[in-house]
């Protein structure tokens, strides 16, 4: 089930005045705010009545309140004019049933906000690369395709065969937007393609709910990811293609062939354990993977997943693999900053946290001198104007460049 992002209509009011409501509720929405809370923030200055007039389109605010709005919701009153320049197709919302509207909708909303800093930063740093992308590339019409598709796109990012010790890193690597978000349980992933105006590929990306294990966000990204880069048959499972994607992507059956053997008869929880911190799978995946890999037999696969309930381990499992984070984005905002590319408000909002930012020690010097008296800036001026005249007539290898016969020449 495909959901999109559409465009509102436009109505008789210019197109700067119509983006106001666009862009207003998509803010609000990001931030989980609600119409009261929104007009509770701003000082009852406006009613709630007031605020859906505006994200309606049936009114708009005065400069004064505009400003205010930029101010509740952290950016600047530009903000409400700017058309975005991204398109987001969301391609899978996993237990989307289970998932209230009004949910839906924020999530949607954080989303698109989040990608469209993403995509001016990739911009801005010269990473933006979508036909690095293979968006549904690979052809699934039999489950063992899946397993193909999942070797060729470790090759074509030249990975090897070898354990994936960060996903996150690995497909920011490779000019995807991986994001986490704070949502309830009923969410587990989410996955979307950007285009541009030209609907172009800009970049894909790949959504999981901050907090959880980290062998359960590194299967819910590649299963993701299967979901992009996947051309699933009409007669196929497409959850059951995505998931053989996403573990195939982590743990390689020639890699797990050599690690594990062929056919087994008994695997100990403690070899599990281990194959869990080389793959960063969860034990359940991997007792699944074995299976899907023909390594262990139907019988064995069912009695393993007896004990995993008895253990209690479908929701939390021992040894959990950290939650993986990657530099990428603090890394390359914090470098737009120093580059005079990124004001520190809009750094701030984008990385979601307090920028302390160094101030060199010329402009702090430039700053102090003038918040000096006139009288004493003129003393310090005319003492370095007679300093930097002395040094020059002592300079007798600068004197004698002055009278050089080629130089004259």
């Amino acid at each position: 089930m495909l959901y999109y992002h559409c465009q509102p209509e436009k109505n008789k009011k210019g197109r700067n005045e119509s983006m106001i409501g666009q862009r207003l509720q998509q803010l609000r929405l990001s931030r989980r705010l609600s119409l009261e809370s929104l007009a509770a923030m701003m000082g009852g200055i406006v009613t709630k009545q007031a605020l859906s007039k505006y994200e309606l389109d049936k009114a708009n605010p005065s400069p004064y309140v505009l400003g205010k709005l930029a101010g509740a919701l952290g950016t600047n009153a530009a903000y409400f004019f700017a058309e975005p320049g991204i398109r987001v197709e969301f391609v899978a919302y996993r237990k989307r049933r289970r998932l209230p509207d009004k949910d839906k909708r924020a999530l949607k909303a954080l989303i698109e906000q989040a990608l469209e800093d993403r995509v001016r930063i990739l911009d801005l740093v010269g990473q933006s690369d979508g036909s690095r992308i293979p968006v549904r590339h690979f052809k699934v019409m039999e489950i063992v395709d899946a397993e193909r598709a999942a070797e060729e796109l470790r090759s074509k990012w030249q990975l090897g065969l070898g354990p994936i010790r960060n996903a996150v890193s690995t497909l920011e690597d490779n000019a995807l937007c991986v994001l986490d978000i704070e949502a309830n349980e009923d969410f587990d992933g989410i996955s979307a393609i950007v285009y541009d105006k030209e609907d172009s590929v800009k970049t894909v990306a790949l959504v999981t709910r901050s907090g959880i294990a980290g062998e359960r966000q590194r299967l819910n990204l590649t299963h993701e990811l299967g979901h992009l880069v996947l051309d699933i048959g009409e007669d196929m499972d497409e959850e059951k293609a995505a998931f053989r994607f996403g573990a195939a992507f982590l743990a390689p059956a020639p890699k797990i062939f050599q690690e594990v053997g062929r056919k087994r008869a008994l695997v100990q929880l403690q070899e599990l354990l281990l194959l869990k911190k080389q793959f960063g799978l969860s034990i359940q995946a991997m007792v699944h993977r074995l299976h899907d890999l023909n390594i262990i037999t139907d019988s064995y696969y069912q009695e393993w997943f007896m004990k995993i309930n008895r253990y209690g381990w479908r929701k939390q499992e021992p040894e959990e693999w950290p939650f993986e984070k990657s530099p990428w984005l603090k890394r390359n905002v914090l470098r737009l900053i120093a580059e005079g590319l990124m004001t520190q408000t809009d750094a701030e909002r984008i990385l979601g946290e307090k920028v302390e930012l160094e101030t060199p020690a010329s402009v702090t010097e430039r700053r102090a001198f003038l918040k000096l008296p006139v009288e004493k800036r003129r003393e310090i001026l005319s003492q370095q104007a007679s300093n930097v005249a002395r040094l020059y007539a002592e300079d007798r290898e600068w004197r004698e460049m002055e009278g050089s016969a080629d130089l004259a020449e």
